[in-house]
């Protein structure tokens, strides 16, 4: 079956394997999968794979062999990858797409959340440093702070969007390394996902992640064709 994995920069396999992963070579794991707990696991859908994300490197993957499927996941005996790609400024720029959406859905989203979008940006183009990325990042926590004293509905929407880009560009901020940055990068797009999602519950939440699914694979997938890897 096809899926989706993410390795740290080290492309080796964590929870204490440390096999290096290499394109075109199977892993297998000893016993039976079991799904969170033993075996090769992967995702069908990227945004998925996200979520249990460890690093950078995302992965094309094909898992066989006793394969058990979940929700959002799913395990089998062996996985192959395919190819795999550097998805660092990919998840970046994501992002701040979804951070984004989340604000066009406040009528006046507050400035210092758009500024810290736009922020982000210079800081990926290197147009700004990490302590001024950090003090765009000061400045939207006092965005999502000044929205959790409101009870309306956007304001909670301007809340959720702040935060996400105040932790994301925090995370950048502190330390060079990927594992600050992916963790920056993901919990951004979860915040935005969850907030444009708040005003139409389950079924628009189901609506933001398959878009945002969609999204992600397609710059993924124009990356990979574009380095030919």
């Amino acid at each position: 079956m096809l899926a989706w994995h993410f390795l740290s920069e080290d492309k080796r396999l964590g929870y204490g394997d440390g096999r290096l992963v290499e394109v075109g070579a199977t892993l297998e794991c000893k016993g039976d999968p079991i799904l969170c707990d033993n075996g090769m696991h992967g995702s069908v859908r990227l945004i998925d794979a996200l979520r249990y994300a460890s690093g950078p490197i995302v992965c094309r993957v094909k898992i066989e062999g006793d394969v058990i499927e979940g929700d959002d996941k799913l395990c089998g005996r062996r996985r192959t990858v395919l190819w795999m790609l550097d998805a660092t400024q990919i998840l970046h720029e994501f992002a701040c797409q979804c951070v984004e959406d989340a604000l066009a859905l406040v009528e006046q989203p507050d400035p210092r959340s758009v500024a810290g979008i736009e922020a982000k940006r210079k800081w990926l183009d290197g147009k700004i440093t990490d302590e001024e990325l950090d003090s765009a990042w000061q400045s939207s926590w006092g965005a999502a702070q000044d929205a959790a004293w409101s009870a309306r509905a956007t304001a909670l929407v301007a809340q959720a969007a702040a935060r996400a880009v105040a932790q994301d560009a925090a995370s950048a901020a502190r330390s060079a390394s990927w594992d600050a940055s992916w963790a920056a990068a993901g919990d951004v797009a979860g915040n935005a996902a969850w907030a444009a999602a708040w005003a139409a519950r389950a079924a628009a939440q189901d609506a933001a992640w398959a878009k945002q699914n969609a999204r992600l694979t397609t710059m993924v997938m124009q990356a990979h064709e574009k380095e030919g890897v």
